[in-house]
């Protein structure tokens, strides 16, 4: 069972979704593939685990990097789990790129080439925004392509980690470094 909650945020609002295990669910009303992950039955409820993740939001939109993730219970195929869990790993006001994160898995699956639009399509079904950063991805020039709650809060949610951007990549050092971890 599922159960739900709402979070008013700067940017709009979100719904939550958690179930015994952890967070299932955080979207922007209305965004693409909202509540994609929501089983049709679910109920709406204040559970502790939803607490964490409005206190999380709260810290997150005050502009500080949280000290703590809520649990998540993030379900999808092996391949979308696999760029969550790179996701996961991008530093609060850092940035990749879709085909850096297309590298480590290549590399890590000792393939020569793994496609760059598959990775986006995986972020782009990421159930749980923000937490599990999605808006850290960018395009191969920097350029904000994509995301389910819309460019203009990829901007913002950019901006709100102190990320300049100037139409390029704004972080390669890091970058590189991630392509360079796991």
């Amino acid at each position: 069972m599922q159960f739900t909650g709402r979070y008013a945020s700067p940017l709009g609002d979100i719904l939550l979704a958690a179930d015994e295990e952890g967070l299932t669910g955080l979207w922007f009303e209305g965004q693409k593939h909202f509540a994609q992950s929501l089983d049709a039955s679910h109920e709406e409820r204040e559970l502790p685990l939803l607490d964490d993740a409005k206190r999380w939001l709260d810290q997150y939109f005050s502009g500080r990097a949280p000290d703590f993730t809520p649990p998540l219970h993030l379900t999808g195929t092996a391949f979308q789990r696999e760029v969550w869990d790179i996701l996961r790993g991008i530093p609060y006001g850092s940035t990749t790129t879709y085909g850096a994160i297309a590298v480590q898995i290549a590399q890590k699956r000792g393939l020569a080439h793994m496609s760059a639009q598959a990775v986006g399509s995986a972020v782009g079904h990421n159930p749980v925004s923000i937490i599990v950063p999605c808006h850290r991805v960018l395009g191969t020039n920097g350029s904000l392509t994509g995301y389910a709650g819309g460019v203009d809060r990829k901007r913002s949610l950019l901006a709100l980690e102190g990320v300049k951007q100037e139409g390029r990549m704004t972080d390669i050092a890091r970058t590189s470094s991630l392509q360079n971890m796991g």
